[in-house]
């Protein structure tokens, strides 16, 4: 590994600029992340097909590239997000890439890191401790404990802490009520981190979080608790950006951790608004398919940042067709053509996806152990039927040099797009929301329709009468299918959603629409991850990735 302050050299960032946490990480001084300085580099979103439940190496491709295009002599970087210890220790392990296109020190950024996380749980639960206390001594503003909405978070997946009672010690110990855990990646907070511009901004959103009703029917927030300054306080040091570098030594800003299907799924603007001032060109991911992360990162994140990508990239995998093409997970390492051209429907309806919000995507075939060459060529002289540019590349075994040819062509592509695109849009903020969740399920998922409950009604309608109709929509929607049904593979059509319940993110500056069986707080496989990781005698962790 490079030393850090020659991997921050490249970025024009001095030794007094960083602040170390150890010899190889480093956070970028707040006065230097927070500047509002024009940027100056090109933008490239890397987004996906439908995944299958074991991910298509979405940022493995995204380091990959950024190491590719720095070996063609540019001055690249990736802007990524933070690990969350749900997938770690669930079914996907480590989320710092892989092989020869890894994060490092991976370990570290896969655990504890810098600890951005833990302070974004901390902050969140102190919200909701001050909380259930205003309950307890019944001070103003009155909250009224069956309308609490704030929930505790833990950054694990616990499926038993979906549904819990809290309070049975008695009167003495707290009032009961009814109420749950969500995990850390989709809590308001980590949403608010990750939108706010600086600390001014931070504090203001953490003040508007909404935490319940109060008896009267008032709306009830953290700033009528005096929650906010603590909470900002707790997130001093996680609000700045943290510098790593790939296993080239290319540099990586990785920054918050939302999921992208029960979230807003983008590392934090202030990373991604740093690396367009300091290097020339920036590789950035969105959780999951381009259906969730990227419809989220164009209509939630380059409205708040104020930017737009310049070039697209959809990751695709042979085994990802197969699975769409109705292959079972244990047989998607076995030759089969023809589901190979059955899943192909999915890749294209993400194709079109992007075509409408106005981006010409290229598709990075990301090559596992095993992949049969002429079933690529396959998927390859398809695409280019349909007029997409597909590329092939192992990144996982030969990292940036597999990626030289990609890396050249997505930087031309980029290159060749104006300054400063002009953004189009699934939606209006104008929009009624339903009629944005409708806009959203129609063009990019395929539906024929969405239905609302009616305690999304209920609530649609609250949230409208507190002046949050004009804000975008976050869908939470599973990441396995188009639909909000895990079941129903490939390209889905003539589709009714289900939109169940609407809460209201009103620091983060959006509506969360819950859809099928999506739920906030993952549960753990029949085999975790977590039976894999170890520590040894010599202090050597092993088995996260």
């Amino acid at each position: 590994m490079r030393p850090i302050a020659d991997v921050a050299a490249e970025l024009d960032l001095s030794p007094t600029d960083l602040h170390p946490w150890g010899p190889d990480v480093a956070k970028i001084d707040p006065a230097v992340a927070f500047r509002e300085d024009p940027p100056r580099a090109r933008l490239v979103l890397v987004s996906a097909m439908s995944p299958t439940p074991a991910g298509e190496g979405k940022t493995t491709c995204s380091i990959g590239l950024a190491q590719g295009a720095r070996l063609n002599g540019v001055r690249a970087a990736c802007a990524l997000r933070e690990p969350s210890l749900g997938p770690v220790f669930g079914a996907k392990g480590g989320g710092t890439g892989g092989g020869r296109s890894t994060l490092e020190p991976s370990e570290r950024i896969n655990l504890h890191f810098t600890g951005d996380l833990h302070a974004i749980t901390a902050a969140n639960n102190l919200l909701a401790a001050l909380a259930d206390n205003a309950v307890y001594f019944d001070d103003p503003p009155r909250l009224d404990p069956r309308q609490l909405t704030i929930r505790r978070v833990m950054d694990i997946n616990d499926r038993f802490l979906r549904d819990v009672v809290s309070g049975l010690g008695g009167r003495s110990m707290g009032v009961p009520r009814e109420t749950a855990f969500d995990i850390t990646a989709a809590s308001e907070v980590m949403a608010v981190l990750c939108l706010s511009r600086d600390y001014t901004d931070l504090k203001a959103r953490l003040g508007r979080m909404l935490v319940g009703f109060g008896r009267d029917g008032r709306a009830v927030r953290a700033s009528d608790l005096q929650a906010e300054g603590a909470m900002a306080a707790l997130l001093r040091d996680a609000m700045a950006p943290n510098l790593v570098q790939t296993v080239e030594g290319a540099p990586a800003v990785v920054h918050g951790g939302p999921f992208g299907n029960i979230a807003h799924g983008c590392n934090s603007i202030v990373a991604t608004r740093f690396l367009l001032r300091r290097a020339d060109l920036v590789f950035t991911e969105a959780g999951f398919g381009f259906d969730l992360g990227a419809e989220k990162f164009l209509d939630i994140k380059c409205r708040t940042a104020g930017i737009w990508p310049h070039a697209v990239v959809l990751v695709a995998t042979v085994r990802a067709l197969k699975y769409h093409g109705g292959v079972a997970v244990s047989a998607l390492s076995a030759p089969d053509r023809e589901a190979i051209g059955r899943g192909l429907g999915n890749l294209r309806r993400h194709v079109e996806s992007a075509r409408g919000f106005g981006f010409e995507p290229v598709v990075m075939l990301n090559v596992r152990a095993g992949d049969a060459p002429d079933e690529l060529q396959y998927v390859r002289d398809a695409l280019r039927e349909d007029g997409v540019e597909a590329f092939a590349a192992d990144i996982f075994g030969q990292g940036g040099g597999a990626a030289r040819e990609i890396a050249a062509h997505v930087h031309a592509r980029a290159a060749a797009a104006p300054a400063a695109p002009t953004p189009r849009h699934a939606y209006e903020l104008s929009d009624p929301p339903m009629e944005k969740v409708k806009k959203v399920a129609r063009a990019v998922y395929g539906a024929a329709d969405v239905e609302f409950s009616v305690t999304a009604r209920k609530q649609i309608d609250q949230a409208v009468a507190l002046g949050m109709g004009d804000v975008p929509v976050c869908i939470a929607k599973t990441h396995l299918s188009l639909s909000d049904d895990a079941r129903r593979i490939g390209r889905p059509r003539d589709f009714v959603m289900t939109v169940r319940e609407v809460r209201m993110s009103a620091g983060a500056g959006f509506l969360v629409a819950l859809t099928g069986e999506i739920t906030t707080m993952p549960g753990l496989p029949k085999t975790p991850h977590a039976a894999k990781v170890d520590l040894r005698p010599d202090g050597q962790i092993v088995g996260v990735q």
